[in-house]
């Protein structure tokens, strides 16, 4: 039977899970936070939904239970974390404090992550910096899935990147948060298990032709977003979250889904700008920004839907399948 839980629930099972299944309990803490967040924006393909492949990737060795992430600093603005091949999310804590003083101090700072795994919805990472008055831009790759223009190897993966904007009010005045493909693999995935085809226009098959079948797309290319536009987007994701981190390649690195391979070894970068720090008029440039779009009838602004689905969410909480919840159950007796 489906079940209805707050977001507290939502977080409670999720840490419960991860610590069974043998994480840490600063990594659960940070995961289980991290899905929490999904949840509560609407955004299930990251929430409850990939508590079960982060339970088999520590199971199967592509995520360390025993990593400790490690920070150093060789420049000012420079904020490096090695997450030893552990979960993103911790990683990406134990630099923040170091990584946003720099920024506060220097006016702009970089962190970036290597040897790490699926960071989760990216708008949020963007979205903490933003909370902290400063511009968030967040870049993350992944393993390749998109083949160039006219080609029909992938070499890049859907490589998002997140822009968040502070509102000079404590708040976010936006988030803007997409991948260089059509759609996000994870819906693609989250198609193939429920036996359904996918739209035309998201995936090629492996031979290189236009498929409806969200099998075959797994086993071809995702298409870029408007062309070689989203695959040049693509290109300077790879070229700040994997080669600027030491990061493997997307071409190099394992699959977020299943357990062939080991650990991904994917990369991050975080980019955090203090708006002071360049100009005093700052926040009436956004405002006026904010308020040449909301004001038009029918426009939307990025990041709207996250708000209308957190006030949803911690009205009505969540509704888990029951079949999520006996795979979990069944995951971690196995464990």
């Amino acid at each position: 039977m489906d079940q209805h839980l707050n977001l507290d629930e939502v977080e409670d099972l999720a840490f419960t899970s991860l610590r069974t299944a043998g994480a840490s309990e600063l990594a659960a803490r940070s995961m289980a936070k991290s899905i929490r967040a999904a949840e509560r924006d609407g955004i299930r393909s990251h929430g409850l939904m990939y508590l079960p492949i982060y339970i088999e990737h520590l199971q199967c060795g592509k995520v360390l239970r025993a990593a400790m992430p490690s920070v150093s600093r060789p420049r000012p603005s420079a904020i490096l974390v090695d997450a030893g091949n552990g979960f993103a999310h911790p990683a990406i804590d134990a630099g923040w404090a170091e990584f946003t003083a720099a920024a506060q101090e220097n006016g702009i700072a970089a962190m970036t992550v290597t040897r790490s795994y699926n960071c989760g919805v990216l708008g949020h990472h963007a979205e903490r910096l933003a909370m902290e008055g400063m511009i968030g831009l967040c870049l993350t790759h992944a393993p390749a899935s998109i083949a160039p223009v006219g080609g029909k190897i992938p070499v890049i993966g859907t490589n998002p990147f997140a822009l968040a904007v502070p509102d000079g009010a404590g708040g976010v005045a936006l988030v803007i948060d997409q991948s260089a493909s059509v759609v996000a693999k994870s819906e693609v995935i989250l198609k193939s298990r429920r036996g359904e085809p996918i739209p035309e226009g998201w995936a090629l098959d492996s031979d290189g032709n236009a498929t409806t079948s969200a099998e075959a797309a797994l086993k071809g290319s995702m298409l870029p977003s408007g062309g070689y536009k989203g695959f040049g987007i693509g290109l300077l994701v790879e070229v700040l979250a994997s080669a600027l981190s030491g990061a493997h390649s997307s071409r190099q690195a394992s699959p977020f889904s299943g357990s062939l391979g080991g650990p991904p070894g994917t990369g991050q970068c975080f980019i955090a700008i203090a708006p002071d720090a360049y100009s005093g008029t700052f926040p009436s440039h956004i405002n006026a920004l904010i308020e040449a779009i909301s004001t038009q009838s029918g426009a939307r602004l990025p990041g709207s839907r996250r708000s209308t689905a957190r006030l949803r969410t911690e009205a009505q909480g969540v509704l888990v399948d029951a079949g999520l919840m006996e795979r979990i159950a069944t995951q971690l007796k196995n464990n």
